[in-house]
C-alpha cells in the first residue's frame, strides 16, 4: 500500500463550506437510494462510496456507508460484514467492543424508515434493535467512557443523550454536523458547526459560544488525543478541551466524509479518494481502502 505524507497545503477553511455541509445533512434524512435490496450490498460487489463512519477492533477496520459495513478484504478491497445492508448514517463502537449504528433500513426490508438505535455484540455480524425505532435517525453517535452514549437527532436538531441506549432524554437543541465525546468525562461534549466548534460540560444541556475554527468532523480518541478534520480535509489537534486547535496536515484525497480517533497515534479518516489511517498522530498516511463516488459526508 501506498503512504502519503501529510505535507503543507494552503487551502483556507471557510464557513461557507460547512455550511454546504451542514444543509445537505439537514435537508436530506437519507442518502439516495441504492435500489432494490440486493442490488449493491452481496460479495461480488468491491465499490466503497457514501462512508458515514469508521471504526477499528484490534487490526480489523470498520466502514459504515449507504449500503451496510464494510471491512478490507485480503486485498484491501471491501468485504461486506453480515447480511445487512442498511444505510447506517451515524455509526461508533464502543470500548466494551459493542457497535452501534443508527440511520435507515435497506429498500424491501420492511420496517419503519428510521432505525433508531440498532446495537451489534459480534462486530456487525448481527444487529439487534436497542430503542427509538420509527422515531429518529442518528447522523452521530459517540459514547462516554462511563458507557453513556450521545447521538445527534439531525431531523430535529437536538442532542439526545442515554445511559443504556433504552431510555433517552434531550438535551440542547443545535445546527451541527457532528459530535465527539471526552474520555476524561462524559459532561464534556464538542458539535461542530457551521460558526466554529461548540462545547458543552454539563453533558450537551448547553454549549458556550464557538470557538471560531470550523471543523466538519472531531473524534477523542484518549484523553490527549482531540483531533477534527475541516471541510477541505486539513486535520487539526485539539488542545485545551477544544479550545484551541492546531493545524497538522492536508489528509489525501480531498474533502472528508468521517473521521475517527482509535488512540493517541491511531486515526481513520475517509475522503473522497480512499479510507487513510495514520499511527503517527497524522504524520503519515497509508490508504487502505479506496473510495469512489463519494461526494462529501453526511
Amino acid at each position: 500500500m501506498q503512504t502519503y505524507p501529510t505535507g503543507r497545503r494552503s487551502a483556507t477553511t471557510t464557513t461557507a463550506a460547512l455550511t454546504a455541509v451542514l444543509a445537505l445533512a439537514l435537508t436530506l434524512t437519507a442518502c439516495s437510494s441504492p435500489g432494490p435490496a440486493g442490488s449493491g450490498g452481496d460479495a461480488g460487489d468491491t465499490s466503497l462510496s457514501h462512508v458515514h463512519g469508521l471504526g477499528a477492533r484490534g487490526e480489523t477496520l470498520y466502514v459504515a456507508t449507504h449500503e451496510g459495513l464494510r471491512t478490507a478484504g485480503a486485498d484491501g478491497r471491501p468485504v461486506p460484514v453480515g447480511d445487512r445492508r442498511d444505510d447506517f448514517m451515524g455509526f461508533t463502537i464502543t470500548a466494551s467492543g459493542t457497535f452501534l449504528a443508527s440511520g435507515h433500513p435497506a429498500p424491501g426490508s420492511g420496517g419503519p424508515a428510521d432505525l433508531g438505535l440498532v446495537a451489534s455484540t459480534d462486530s456487525g455480524r448481527s444487529w439487534q434493535e436497542k430503542s427509538l425505532a420509527g422515531e429518529v435517525d442518528f447522523h452521530a453517535l459517540d459514547t462516554a467512557a462511563d458507557a453513556t452514549v450521545y447521538g445527534y437527532d439531525s431531523a430535529n436538531g437536538v442532542l439526545r443523550v442515554s445511559a443504556d441506549g433504552v431510555e433517552w432524554e434531550e438535551r440542547a437543541a443545535l445546527r451541527a454536523l457532528d459530535i465527539a465525546v471526552s474520555p476524561a468525562g462524559p459532561a464534556t461534549v464538542l458539535a461542530t458547526t457551521e460558526t466554529g466548534v461548540v462545547r458543552s460540560t454539563d453533558g450537551g444541556r448547553t454549549f458556550a459560544p464557538a470557538s471560531g475554527q470550523v471543523l466538519a468532523y472531531v473524534s477523542w480518541g484518549a484523553p490527549d488525543a482531540l483531533f477534527g478534520v475541516d471541510p477541505s480535509g486539513v486535520l487539526f489537534r485539539g488542545g485545551d478541551g477544544g479550545g484551541s486547535w492546531t493545524r497538522i496536515a492536508a489528509v489525501p484525497g480531498g474533502a472528508p466524509q468521517a473521521l475517527t480517533v482509535v488512540d493517541a497515534r491511531r486515526l481513520l479518516v475517509a475522503t473522497q479518494d480512499g479510507v487513510y489511517e495514520s499511527r503517527d498522530a497524522g504524520g503519515r498516511f497509508e490508504r487502505r481502502m479506496a473510495v469512489t463516488a463519494g461526494k462529501g459526508g453526511h
